[in-house]
């Protein structure tokens, strides 16, 4: 898939304050250091409601980005657009609901866009897609559980658009 243009990256879930900026902040910190620096261009998170439109990601999800050290995380929410299907090589939804949102708004308004939408969690590792469920009326765990699967699905991503990169222990 990889070829001279760098692919560009976008993370959707409900309202872009818990699960997208999670796998924002985690793919960002993988992606922006050797072996991948410089084959992701554009790495993005939205909603598909425009519920938290201009707030910062919830504390809980900066708090957990930063005990895993990534402290340089900055997002400001944002609704999902039908030009990001033009600007993204791939749009991933946080979960199944996402995903039918992403693709009746893709097929209505960008049919012939070049974003390929699908489930992050098609990149789980376990032969079964897994959804990131949303942490925001839980606990801490839940935050915990979205970093783990959002390290785990960025880092099978990666391994597989570029097969030919040792990728980082």
């Amino acid at each position: 898939m990889a070829d001279s243009q760098p692919l560009s990256v976008l993370f959707v879930c409900l309202g872009n304050i818990c699960r997208s900026t999670m796998a924002e902040g985690v793919f960002q910190s993988l992606a922006r250091k050797p072996p991948y620096e410089g084959l992701i261009g554009e790495i993005d998170s939205c909603g598909t409601g425009g519920y938290h439109v201009g707030e910062e990601p919830d504390d809980r999800t900066l708090a957990t980005l930063k005990s895993h050290g990534i402290t340089d995380y900055v997002h400001y929410a944002r609704k999902v657009d039908a030009s990001d299907f033009d600007r993204f090589d791939y749009v991933f939804a946080m979960d199944r609901s996402n995903l039918e949102d992403l693709q009746r708004l893709q097929q209505r308004r960008k049919p012939s866009s070049k974003a390929k939408v699908m489930l992050f969690g098609e990149y789980s590792g376990t032969g079964k897609a897994e959804v990131i469920s949303d942490p925001y009326y839980g606990g801490r765990q839940g935050f915990e559980k979205a970093y783990e699967q959002a390290t785990r699905f960025s880092l099978n991503f990666l391994k597989e658009v570029f097969p030919d990169i040792e990728p980082p222990r």
